[in-house]
């Protein structure tokens, strides 16, 4: 009985690196989305990608005024991510590409065009004390360990390992606050020259290598004797890639945002210009619900938007301390409205979205990432100010 009362509960998120299929597709859609905004920072963007055996389609809406080469952009991306050799089953300099872009319909242009949301819809944003970067533990872990993946690839300290990968990290919490890691799964892309005597496993030394070089230095103490630890558990993992499965634009969303720790309104990211609130509102309720958990009026928070399409203001707005909060969150809502902008227009000028950062949103999670501007905390101090009478 006792073990059980000391025992918590147990949550898992899981990433990808930048050579899973739909990443692939995520980054092909965001560096069509930053050449053409290079050019044309009013341009309309909706790209969507689909990979799979050595074929690349792109498609979707664009309207703009650049002129951009998407033959070379894309070839360019999938060099990048490291698809530089016929070995791993797909490679930039063989690939075959098809273009199906149109025009975005002028039906919803003519609503975009005064300043309204580019899509109806719902956004959720959501912030928490559980790390530096009050995100959740879980997804932060899982996505440390993918860029671990792909950084040991890259600068050849793991010369055997391909780009296409998996990672799954699951936290015990203690007192609703995470406690150690439980079950850590790494699946990764690899030649054939660590398989052992069968061919049907990796060794036992490239796994300690893999654990040694990318698990421990990410994981350090939050580890222990009793972690349990899957490397390649299948056995063996060379065929990967769009020759082992089909990639899409939008296909990653929890890993993207929270790693399943918050609600999501359904929407994806990548491939898509601000003008559509499905990226540029989830971006805002990010920022709004990370300024609040901030200010230190909350342990955590949870924003939600929701637009009409071809309307300006939002037609609801939700603030949801979970019970961990200092002011409720009917009294947080109009401190909110009054200190960050919640048009389309508004929130594109606040966070400056009109610029070509969004390559480097497509792997590895959009948010906990100091690169980007919707990560900044600079209205906390306000939000404790308009709320020390609430308190």
């Amino acid at each position: 009985m006792k073990e059980k009362e000391e025992r918590g509960w147990f949550f898992t998120s899981e990433s990808v690196t930048e050579g899973h299929p739909d990443k692939i597709c995520d980054i092909v859609s965001d560096s069509i989305l930053d050449a053409i905004l290079k050019q044309d920072d009013k341009a309309r963007v909706a790209c969507e990608t689909f990979v799979s055996n050595g074929l690349l389609v792109v498609g979707g809406e664009i309207t703009t005024k650049a002129q951009i080469n998407k033959r070379e952009i894309i070839k360019n991306a999938i060099k990048n991510i490291g698809y530089t050799d016929s070995k791993f089953g797909f490679d930039y300099k063989t690939c075959a590409i098809i273009d199906t872009i149109n025009e975005q319909s002028p039906d919803i242009a003519q609503g975009v065009d005064t300043g309204g949301a580019g899509d109806q819809g719902l956004m959720i944003g959501f912030a928490c004390k559980e790390t530096k970067e009050l995100m959740p533990l879980p997804i932060m872990l899982a996505h440390e360990l993918a860029l671990r993946l792909a950084e040991v690839r890259k600068k050849n300290i793991l010369k055997y390992l391909g780009p296409d990968g998996k990672t799954q990290v699951t936290v015990e919490y203690r007192d609703w606050k995470p406690y150690r890691v439980d079950t850590v799964v790494l699946s990764t892309q690899h030649t054939a020259e660590i398989l052992d005597k069968t061919g049907n496993r990796i060794t036992k030394k490239a796994k300690q290598e893999i654990f040694d070089k990318v698990i421990k230095p990410v994981l350090g103490n939050l580890i222990d004797k009793n972690t349990v630890i899957h490397i390649n558990p299948t056995g063996k993992f060379i065929v990967g890639g769009p020759q082992a499965d089909t990639g899409l634009t939008g296909r990653k969303i929890i890993v993207d945002t929270y790693g399943g720790m918050a609600a999501h309104g359904g929407g994806a990211f990548s491939g898509k210009d601000s003008t559509k609130v499905d990226r540029s509102a989830c971006y805002m309720a990010r920022h709004i619900a990370k300024n609040i958990v901030a200010s230190g009026i909350a342990e955590k928070c949870t924003v939600q938007l929701a637009y009409a399409i071809g309307v300006a203001e939002p037609v609801s707005v939700m603030v949801d301390t979970h019970h961990s909060g200092k002011v409720a969150g009917n009294l947080l809502e109009p401190i909110v409205r009054k200190l960050f902008p919640l048009t389309p227009d508004g929130i594109i000028k606040y966070l400056d979205l009109r610029k070509p950062v969004f390559t480097k949103t497509a792997a590895y999670g959009h948010f906990g990432r100091k690169d980007f501007k919707w990560e900044q905390t600079n209205k906390a101090d306000e939000i404790k100010k308009l709320t020390k009478n609430l308190i």
